[in-house]
């Protein structure tokens, strides 16, 4: 069962977001916030598998929810579902570490497989978040990754790149991977000088553009 919270002020959206879920069978709502200050407080308590999150909330608007949230290291998985087309948002969502974002305007069933990717550890763009979010991060010099130079990933390199893209923290890569965290940092520091990436995000995002996987 995946247990997911709701957190969005517009009662009637909500309401019909929580007739929808509940359809599915292998889905419980276990808790609703209707402004951004009640949040924690449901993480706390009930502790969700999944935080669908409206960016637009009273009081403590998205954004800073979300940083508030990412120092106090709660489980929860985030998927922010915004009607918004500021990329900037979309950006900033990511770097706080949320899981997923899905545009209100969304098909069912997109949401849906949204939900339970990132219940299983995925991180979940659609194809018109990600082209937004890679806009952000591209250089004016150089508006198509496409066309440099892959660089040289060992396949241990590619494994690490491949989990970072799938939400792994160091910790949990280092217990797949039978290898101490310190090896997982020293093999990210260099990864980010091979794809001149300056963060976990910028890594994500470029595996996901280049389909980066293991050989």
């Amino acid at each position: 069962m995946i247990k997911i919270a709701l957190a969005d002020d517009h009662a009637i959206f909500r309401d019909g977001l929580r007739r929808l879920l509940q359809l599915e069978p292998d889905f419980e709502i276990v808790a609703e916030a209707q402004d951004g200050t009640e949040v924690p407080d449901i993480l706390r308590d009930y502790e969700p598998d999944v935080l669908l999150l409206d960016l637009k909330m009273p009081n403590l608007d998205g954004l800073s929810l979300l940083q508030r949230i990412q120092t106090q290291k709660f489980k929860t998985k985030i998927i922010v579902l915004t009607a918004s087309d500021d990329e900037g948002e979309y950006v900033q969502a990511m770097k706080y570490g949320t899981s997923g974002i899905v545009l209100k305007q969304t098909a069912t069933d997109l949401l849906i497989k949204s939900i339970r990717k990132v219940f299983g550890g995925e991180i979940w763009l659609d194809a018109k978040t990600t082209a937004a979010v890679m806009r952000q991060f591209a250089s004016p010099t150089d508006p198509n990754p496409r066309d440099r130079d892959k660089p040289r990933l060992s396949n241990r390199e590619r494994e690490i790149v491949a989990l970072v893209a799938q939400g792994f923290k160091n910790k949990e890569i280092a217990e797949r991977m039978f290898i101490s965290e310190q090896t997982v940092k020293n093999h990210l520091h260099n990864i980010f000088d091979k794809l001149g990436v300056s963060d976990r995000l910028e890594l994500a995002l470029y595996a996901i553009h280049r389909n980066i996987r293991p050989l």
